[in-house]
């Protein structure tokens, strides 16, 4: 790739990724009144943290079987309201000890 191709690549990304940015303070003038609208910005970075985050889970292990204990884990640790490190450590453990017994 030459020099050009690189800065043309580039211009194109940052404008692609300015406009996602930028359309939405442009359309949206006041607050949004609409509760549906409202709720559905709401929840979409924990669906797209979630879409991102699952599959990784899957393919980052030795075995699919330790990472489904691990993911076991870190929910179980979520949901008894812990910390995030406290459920990271959590699920570290539980995968690195599957792996072990496997």
């Amino acid at each position: 790739m030459n020099n050009l191709q690189f800065w043309i690549y580039l211009l194109i990304l940052s404008g692609s990724t300015y406009l996602i940015r930028a359309i939405p303070f442009a359309a949206v003038r006041g607050k949004l009144r609409n509760r549906f609208i409202r709720s559905f910005l709401y929840y979409i970075p924990f669906a797209v943290l979630t879409a991102m985050t699952i599959p990784a889970i899957f393919y980052t292990t030795g075995h699919p079987l330790s990472a489904l204990f691990g993911l076991i884990a870190a929910v179980i640790f979520a949901l008894m309201k812990k910390s995030l490190t406290v459920v990271a450590v959590a699920a570290c453990i539980t995968v690195y000890a599957i792996e072990w017994l496997l």
